[in-house]
């Protein structure tokens, strides 16, 4: 059991605890007064504790002592005082290898981006065991003053997802060498909510009625369906059921590549109303030869950047409107199908939530505008009965 003594000479207090069999004593500056005794012993219990634990790091607790090169984590590594762990620049490789069987080619690409670009260029050369948590913070702060191509610093979002890797790789090199991940504890950053910002259904009409006829039926159907971008993308004919009045969304087109829904809630039917069905009617006559129901003129799969760039905001610029993402053309399906009184059990269907939780979460601020369900009817109830 370690103390906090004093050391006559100064009246000075240090640590005297044992570790790895070998009796430690570190100096401090520190007055012995009731305070700073307090303090040293909350400190004592941590070392102890993490000695206890496997994870004690002498380098970190005393970075300036002799003893540092020689107990310090990094030092017993390469002695076998410590399970041995590899480089993280090497255990990225073997953890990649591991789990790309599992992911998608997208989330491939995604996840080898950050290793090359962010994780192993900043912690490569460190071993996975001997990582800090400070270490952690500082590659994520370091992250926060990185530029992306158009010179905007990364989102929250942005740099979660590249943490994210690293997390799976020390919480798996933590198992698999015994050690306590320094990542475990660490929380994602906050990331602000996206707005929501629906049209109203005059400006849905304007859009239609002024848009390019080539892509008239592409819009009422996003406006009218809720579906993703990547899913009204990726819609073929096949997926189309006009006897049953159905779209079936099965896939996405995801840089360029056919993949299957996200979740389960995604794959699923949506009912089509009577201007859709029209929609579709239509864009039949343009593209029923061919598989997919939206394509170029070429017969190409549509680049939603593209259409984005030189459809989507001159359109809304002609008209007026303020600049929206095409995203909220989703938004704006479940706000007009809430107005309209639609049940929330069949909305969030349609939109491919497998409850109404987020449906309520996210839109439920619209609908007292749209409908007049804001206590008004209750109010006009208790009229009625005292009448």
């Amino acid at each position: 059991m370690g103390k906090i003594a004093t050391r006559p000479e100064t009246g000075n207090l240090y640590f005297d605890f044992r570790y790895l069999g070998k009796r430690c004593r570190e100096q401090t500056a520190l007055p012995d007064t009731a305070a700073n005794r307090k303090k040293l012993e909350r400190i004592l219990e941590k070392i102890e504790a993490e000695i206890t634990l496997g994870s004690f790091d002498y380098g970190r607790y005393f970075p300036d002592s002799p003893r540092a090169k020689k107990l310090s984590k990094r030092a017993l590594t390469s002695v076998g005082g410590y399970h041995a762990t590899p480089l993280l620049s090497e255990f990225a490789e073997t953890w990649f290898a591991e789990k790309e069987i599992e992911w998608r080619d997208t989330q491939i690409v995604t996840v080898r981006g950050c290793l090359d670009r962010h994780i192993v260029p900043a912690l490569g050369d460190k071993e996975v065991g001997s990582i800090t948590r400070a270490e952690i913070l500082e590659f994520r702060a370091a992250l926060a003053k990185v530029r992306s191509r158009n010179g905007k610093t990364l989102s929250a979002s942005r740099i979660n997802h590249i943490m994210t890797p690293l997390r799976m790789m020390l919480n798996e090199a933590a198992d698999r060498y015994e050690f306590s991940s320094s990542f475990r504890g660490i929380k994602s950053l906050n990331v602000p909510r996206t707005d929501v910002e629906p049209f109203t259904l005059e400006e849905v009409q304007q859009i239609l009625h002024r848009v390019h006829p080539d892509f008239r039926e592409y819009y009422a159907v996003r406006f009218f369906t809720g579906m993703r971008t990547g899913e009204i993308d990726g819609l073929t004919w096949e997926h189309v059921d006009f006897s049953r009045r159905q779209i079936l969304v099965h896939q996405a087109l995801v840089v360029g590549e056919f993949v299957p829904t996200k979740t389960d809630g995604s794959f699923r039917s949506i009912d089509m109303s009577q201007p859709v069905f029209d929609a579709l009617k239509a864009q039949f006559e343009v593209t029923g030869k061919t598989g997919l129901v939206f394509t170029t003129r070429k017969g190409t799969p549509l680049s939603h950047r593209n259409v984005t760039k030189r459809v989507w905001y001159p359109l809304l610029e002609e008209l007026g409107l303020r600049p929206r993402r095409p995203y909220q053309t989703r938004h704006t399906a479940a706000t007009l199908w809430l107005a309209a009184g639609e049940s929330p059990e069949w909305i969030a269907r349609q939109m491919g939530h497998t409850t109404t939780e987020m449906l309520f979460r996210v839109y439920s601020r619209f609908v007292p505008n749209l409908t007049r369900q804001d206590g008004s009817a209750f109010e006009r109830m208790l009229e009625q009965k005292q009448a």
